[in-house]
């Protein structure tokens, strides 16, 4: 590195430097050892006292902020999204949507926190296919292969509860194929559809093992089966998805076994 006028100026304040240098040594070579013992039992306490020159394991009574309480989230927004899934379809609008979001938010006691939260004009936000986030709802009719995002905020009883989903339009279950009973035997009855308005008759009892494997597909329903006899694919070509759990029936409800 070059010298130049930054050298002659270090040599001219060299004794102002080791003047303040001198002073800072001095002053933390008189430190009481008790008090730096002390500040190295205070690690891994929980709460911060004095300045951080003292700790507690105990919660500090502090007089300015009152007794802490639990908020009060509750299961409206859960409810609020519930009801909006139940109208997502083809042909359906995401400013129908959002009405029925307003609507059973309103219906429960709560308030939309989106409406007029910084001039946003609607209940919900409804992000389709591209949008990635905060799409406002509007006459945009929903088609199948579609997928949108609902968002909802609930205001109820003073505070926020926030959470999303993202839905696909227009899909359908297969009705061919189904969950089924399981244990010493790899299929057995009684049979599990996945489907409303089944045959499906009879009462599960505890100690029970059973599937549910819904087949989603993106088209029609109905399947085809290849020359092999075993790969199955849909009739129409377009795509399928498939999720199952083993589950136990209990006295008290049901444990999910392959969670």
């Amino acid at each position: 590195m070059a010298g130049g006028s930054d050298e002659d100026c270090f040599k001219v304040y060299w004794s102002s430097h080791m003047s303040v240098h001198s002073k800072s040594i001095s002053s933390s070579a008189l430190v009481n050892p008790d008090e730096q013992n002390a500040t190295s039992q205070n690690d891994g306490l929980l709460y911060c006292l004095r300045k951080g020159n003292a700790g507690s394991h105990e919660l500090p009574h502090f007089n300015w902020t009152g007794q802490l309480r639990p908020y009060p989230i509750s299961k409206r927004p859960r409810e609020v999204l519930d009801a909006a899934a139940r109208v997502i379809r083809p042909g359906i609008t995401t400013n129908e949507i959002d009405v029925v979001v307003h609507e059973v938010t309103m219906a429960a006691g709560g308030y939309p926190s989106p409406l007029n939260y910084n001039f946003f004009p609607k209940s919900c936000c409804t992000s389709v296919n591209e949008v990635i986030c905060h799409g406002i709802p509007y006459a945009r009719k929903l088609e199948d292969d579609d997928i949108v995002n609902v968002h909802v905020t609930v205001d109820y009883k003073g505070v926020h509860g926030d959470l999303n989903d993202t839905f696909f339009v227009g899909f359908f279950v297969v009705k061919s194929y189904c969950g089924h009973c399981i244990g010493d035997l790899f299929h057995c009855a009684p049979n599990i559809p996945h489907y409303v308005r089944n045959k499906a008759a009879g009462v599960m009892k505890a100690g029970q093992t059973f599937t549910i494997e819904p087949m989603i597909n993106t088209g029609v329903w109905r399947d085809r089966m290849w020359p092999d006899g075993w790969i199955v694919v849909t009739a129409d070509g377009k795509c399928s998805a498939q999720f199952e759990h083993t589950l136990l029936v209990t006295d008290t409800g049901v444990e999910v076994l392959t969670a």
